[in-house]
């Protein structure tokens, strides 16, 4: 008697028939295909916008359709919060501080924009924000007077050091004691805090502040939309810092740039002297040196976007080497090329920021060659208005390839790979403490 196993028959049997699926369902002529999710060549036609997402960032539900907490029917005291620094420094203090007055069932006075000659400011917050949007905006979220009562309106704030400050129990128990005692005090926010300790209500109310309340003055917004109606579309909007006192602060060193930008970074420098040797290597192998226009110039290209691009600058004054991208991408357009008149001559450093601000928020695409305060705010605003063509530059992956020896072709590659995942998880494009991941 023969007997024949019909195991490896039927398992070869499974197997072809699984190739043969595969090969149909992979067939570009299948109705079943699906275009690969990653494009693999860095000059590819398709610039990397048209990378599939997989993650998208989105405000969360609990905040925008959540039942607001009702306020306390007393208030424990009145806050201000002083804000130092840029515009988008200043405008991350202020939604802190909004968190912590929520917190600590406070009613919050208009903040106070210190006046800053590094910054060529004198500009508050009635200057570049509409008051009584705002006051509206937070209606119900956090009590906000523009006037103190006639008891302590005369008298100055009782300042109390927030610099150690981090999470909920450190305001409650460190901060609220003053407040009780004085009644009107004075808070800078810590720049690292823990938003995720704070219950749903402040945090609610700190996403308000951040995302819905925050409107442009009548006049500031104007000659925003003019700025913005000026510029050739479609555009893209480009975060560059390459000013020396942003190299200076950097302590990284870039022995192949002109004269003349050495000696304004020499000048900025002061006491922070640049890393030498294997600190500079690793410093520089960290992120933390930032990219100039020519390699900025080189990595757009890496990713595809076309040298015909029309590119609005939003930069301050004094950027280096900006020849370096000029001489590639050669439709570059800035607010002081764009705006003239003696309205736009007298803005100072708030006013200016205010313009680059909403010009990013409402260009078509938006590349920042840095992840400071500017970007993180124009970056949530733009996923806030499900805009998505947002994307960081890596100095980081840019370090590291070019350390590695990578030149050519494969550091084309390898920047391309970096960049593309990044955008394709939606890195960075929103803060996680106001928004949700949403897997697509």
């Amino acid at each position: 008697m023969v007997v024949i196993s019909v195991k490896p028959i039927f398992t070869i049997g499974v197997l072809t028939l699984s190739l043969i699926l595969a090969v149909l369902l992979l067939s570009p002529t299948s109705p079943l295909y699906k275009a690969p999710l990653f494009l693999t060549s860095p000059m590819n036609k398709l610039d990397v916008w048209s990378v599939e997402r997989m993650v998208e960032w989105r405000p969360c539900k609990w905040w925008l359709k959540g039942h607001l907490t009702a306020l306390p029917s007393k208030s424990n005291g009145f806050i201000r919060v002083d804000c130092y620094g840029g515009l988008n420094q200043m405008r991350r203090d202020l939604c802190d501080g909004v968190g912590i007055a929520r917190l600590l069932n406070a009613t919050l006075v208009l903040p106070k924009f210190e006046v800053a000659a590094y910054w060529n400011e004198s500009s508050g917050f009635a200057d570049v924000f509409d008051v009584d949007y705002f006051i509206q905006q937070m209606n119900g979220f956090i009590k906000v007077v523009k006037e103190l009562p006639s008891d302590i309106s005369s008298k100055e704030p009782f300042h109390v050091d927030c610099s150690k400050r981090k999470g909920q129990f450190d305001y409650i128990e460190s901060v609220l004691p003053s407040l009780l005692e004085h009644h009107y005090i004075s808070i800078t926010p810590a720049m690292s805090q823990r938003r995720d300790r704070y219950p749903q209500y402040a945090k609610a109310s700190l996403c308000q502040a951040c995302y819905s309340a925050l409107r442009l003055t009548k006049s500031l917004e104007k000659k925003a939309s003019e700025l913005l109606e000026a510029i050739p579309k479609p555009f893209l909007s480009l975060h560059l810092r390459f000013e020396p006192d942003m190299v200076a602060y950097s302590q990284c060193e870039y022995p192949d740039l002109s004269s003349v930008s050495m000696e304004a970074i020499e000048a900025a420098r002061g006491d922070r002297k640049p890393w030498t040797g294997e600190v500079a290597q690793i410093w520089r192998k960290r992120g933390k040196c930032p990219l100039t226009p020519n390699e900025t110039a080189f990595i757009l290209k890496v990713l595809s976007i076309p040298t015909s691009t029309n590119i609005y600058l939003a930069a301050g004054d004094g950027l280096m080497e900006i020849e370096g991208l000029t001489s590639v991408y050669t439709n570059v357009f800035t607010k002081s090329s764009l705006l003239s008149g003696e309205d736009f001559k007298s803005m100072h450093g708030n006013t200016k920021a205010a313009l680059d601000y909403y010009v990013s928020i409402n260009s078509d695409s938006y590349i920042a060659t840095y992840f400071g305060n500017m970007d993180k705010m124009v970056a949530a605003m733009r996923a806030f208005n499900g805009l998505y063509k947002t994307l960081f530059l890596s100095r980081r992956a840019f370090a590291e390839f070019t350390f590695q020896g990578l030149r050519g072709k494969e550091l084309m590659n390898a920047l391309w790979k970096a960049h593309r995942d990044d955008f394709a998880m939606g890195r960075g494009s929103a803060l996680p403490d106001c928004f949700c991941e949403f897997k697509l």
